[in-house]
C-alpha cells in the first residue's frame, strides 16, 4: 500500500478541523443511534453520528435527510468495511440445526437458510455515491478500510476520515492509506470489535494502553473509545494523549436512542456488570450484555459459527421469536464494560452533564 504523505491534521487541530467545540464523539452504534440522538449531540457541540453499516442506501439516505433537517452542525457517517463473507453451506446448516430447539421453545420457526443481511461498504458503490453526494464533515470506517481510491475520493471531497483500530499495525495501515485520525478502540468497548481480521490473534489492548501506544508512535489525532462514561473518564484519557473521546454505551440509555425498554433495563441491571465478548451472535467478536445467547455461546467454538453477518440473520430471527413471547434474553444488547455507569436522560442533558464533569475534572 502506498504511504500517504501526510494526514494534514494535528492532534490540537482536530476539533477545529471538524468544526466542533467539545472533545465528545458519539459512537455510531448501528441500530441504536438515531437522527434525533446524533442531532442532539452535534447541536450541543460534540460530534453526533449515524451507523449506516446495517442499512441499505435508501434507508441510509432517509436517516441522513432527517438528521440534516434536525441540525446544520457537523456529523459523522459510519460504514462497515468487512471483507464479504466466505460462506459454508455445511456450517450454516449445522448452525440452523443447533438452534432448532431454541426456536421450538419460543414457538417460532427456524429459518430454512441464512442470508448475508448487510452489504459491506467495500462492495457498495451506491453507498459511496451517497456519501459523495451528502459530503458529511466526517466519515468513519469500522472493520477495516475501503480501497485506496475510495479513500482518496472521499478526501478530495473535503471529508475528514476516521478509522477504528485495535492495535498499532492496524493504525499504521490506516494512516498509510490516508485516514486523518484514528479511533483507538479498547477491549472494554461495547459492540463489535473493529479488528480488521478476526481470524488473527487479538491483543485485547485496553483503551488507555492503546491510546498511549498510538499517540507515541504516530503523528495523527487519536480518539479514544471504550469504557468512557463520564467527564472524569474523558479528562483522564485526554491526559494520556487523546484528542477526544468517543462514547457509545453512555448514550444508549438516552431518550433519543433506538434501544427498546428491555435493552435499557438490562443496561443498568445485573447484566451490565457481566458483559461478554462473543462471536456467536453475529459472526464477529462483539461485547454484549450477558444473556441467554451469550451463555449458549460459551460452549461454541468459533469455527462452528457462520461468517459475519450471516450468523446475525439467525440471531435476529430467534430474538424476534422470543420477543413475541415477551422474552428479551436473546437480544443483541451491545454494551461496554462501563454499562453500570449509564444514566437515563435526554442526550442534550447528558452532554451538559459531561461538560460540567469534564470542566470540574480539568480544573
Amino acid at each position: 500500500m502506498r504511504v500517504h504523505p501526510m494526514t494534514g491534521i494535528k492532534r490540537q487541530e482536530l476539533l477545529t478541523a471538524i468544526g466542533i467545540r467539545l472533545p465528545i464523539f458519539q459512537a455510531p452504534m448501528a441500530g441504536v443511534s438515531s437522527p434525533a440522538l446524533a442531532a442532539a449531540v452535534s447541536g450541543a457541540g460534540g460530534l453526533g453520528a449515524l451507523g449506516l453499516g446495517a442499512s441499505n442506501v435508501e434507508a441510509a439516505a432517509h436517516m441522513i435527510s432527517e438528521l440534516k433537517e434536525r441540525t446544520n452542525c457537523p456529523f459523522n457517517l459510519n460504514v462497515f468495511c468487512h471483507q464479504p463473507s466466505t460462506r459454508s453451506l455445511e456450517v450454516e446448516e449445522k448452525w440452523i440445526k443447533r438452534f432448532q430447539e431454541h426456536f421450538v421453545m419460543e414457538g417460532g420457526t427456524s429459518p430454512s437458510m441464512l442470508r448475508e443481511i448487510y452489504r459491506s461498504f467495500v462492495a457498495n458503490e451506491e453507498m459511496m455515491r451517497l456519501l459523495l453526494a451528502v459530503r458529511p464533515r466526517v466519515v468513519s470506517f469500522h472493520f477495516g478500510l475501503p480501497a485506496v481510491d475510495v479513500i482518496q475520493a472521499l478526501r478530495a471531497a473535503g471529508i475528514i476520515l476516521l478509522c477504528s483500530v485495535t492495535d498499532l499495525a492496524e493504525a499504521q495501515t490506516a494512516v498509510a492509506a490516508g485516514v486523518h485520525a484514528l479511533i483507538a478502540q479498547g477491549y472494554e468497548a461495547g459492540g463489535h470489535r473493529g479488528i480488521f481480521d478476526p481470524s488473527h490473534p487479538d491483543d485485547q489492548l485496553t483503551t488507555a494502553a492503546l491510546t498511549q501506544i498510538l499517540t507515541r508512535s504516530l503523528d495523527v489525532p487519536v480518539i479514544a473509545a471504550g469504557g468512557i462514561m463520564n467527564g472524569e473518564g474523558i479528562a483522564a484519557i485526554m491526559k494520556l494523549g487523546a484528542a477526544a473521546a468517543q462514547l457509545g454505551t453512555a448514550f444508549i440509555a438516552c431518550d433519543e436512542s433506538l434501544a427498546d425498554d428491555a435493552y435499557r433495563a438490562a443496561l443498568v441491571g445485573n447484566a451490565g456488570y457481566h458483559t461478554v465478548m462473543t462471536s456467536v451472535i453475529s459472526g464477529r467478536p462483539a461485547r454484549c450484555l450477558a444473556n441467554r445467547y451469550t451463555e449458549v455461546g460459551r460452549t461454541i467454538h468459533i469455527d462452528e459459527v457462520p461468517a459475519y453477518p450471516v450468523a446475525y440473520d439467525l440471531a435476529k430471527a430467534l430474538n424476534a421469536a422470543a420477543k413475541r413471547n415477551n422474552r428479551t434474553d436473546y437480544g443483541a444488547q451491545w454494551a461496554g464494560q462501563g454499562a453500570p455507569l449509564a444514566r437515563r436522560m435526554p442526550a442534550g442533558e447528558l452532554m451538559r452533564t459531561l461538560v460540567n464533569e469534564l470542566e470540574l475534572a480539568t480544573g
